[in-house]
């Protein structure tokens, strides 16, 4: 399974985005299942949304939530203490509290593995990002 951050959904969805390309050929050629959390919905249909791109928010949100693309995981309240633990932790990094839930997402699950353009997933240590 592969958690597919913001960054990626947006670029992946909006033509104009310098990531489209390498977006979108990753997304036609991956044969994984994907991972999408709450919190990373939220922040990804909020950023569409504000953008300018209401439509493909609505649009990514309806496949979202029939799971036709990537299974949505529900951060628990103990996800969210952890998440609030790394937060707090690794606050020399500028991750922002969706990337600490991440981080706790993919530890809790065995993920290895994340699609984004963040740098910040990178930091994560010991995990492949793609593309």
């Amino acid at each position: 399974m592969i958690l597919v951050d913001t960054s990626a959904w947006f670029a992946s969805l909006v033509p104009s985005d310098i990531n489209y390309p390498a977006s979108t050929l990753w997304m036609r050629q991956n044969t994984e299942p994907l991972l999408i959390t709450d919190y990373i919905l939220d922040e990804t249909l909020t950023l569409l949304r504000v953008r300018g791109h209401n439509s493909r928010a609505i649009a990514l949100g309806e496949a979202l939530f029939m799971s036709e693309i990537a299974t949505l995981y529900y951060l628990t309240q103990e996800d969210i203490l952890l998440t609030w633990r790394v937060f707090k932790q690794f606050s020399d990094k500028g991750w922002s509290f969706t990337d600490c839930g991440s981080k706790v997402v993919m530890e809790k699950l065995g993920i290895n593995q994340a699609f984004s353009f963040d740098h910040h997933f990178r930091q994560f240590g010991s995990i492949i990002v793609f593309p």
